[in-house]
């Protein structure tokens, strides 16, 4: 299934869930000060296990970070 992840084209088996996307990312799942939106949706973390993906989904992985 194909996916755009960060503004980028990207690739993942078929029922691939949200947190798929994240590990395919190179983010940990489990990491904290990560946000995941699809299509400018926030999905809560509670939900990235079972959120499945769809085909030409945009996905945005946003790793917050301290510092100014």
């Amino acid at each position: 299934m194909r996916f755009e992840l960060n503004g980028e084209p990207a690739e993942a088996p078929a029922g691939a869930s949200v947190a798929d996307a994240v590990r395919i990312s190179g983010a940990d799942p489990g990491g904290r000060g990560l946000a995941v939106a699809i299509s400018g949706e926030v999905v809560p973390r509670a939900s990235w296990a079972d959120r499945k993906l769809a085909e030409g989904e945009h996905v945005e992985v946003v790793h917050a970070v301290q510092g100014g």
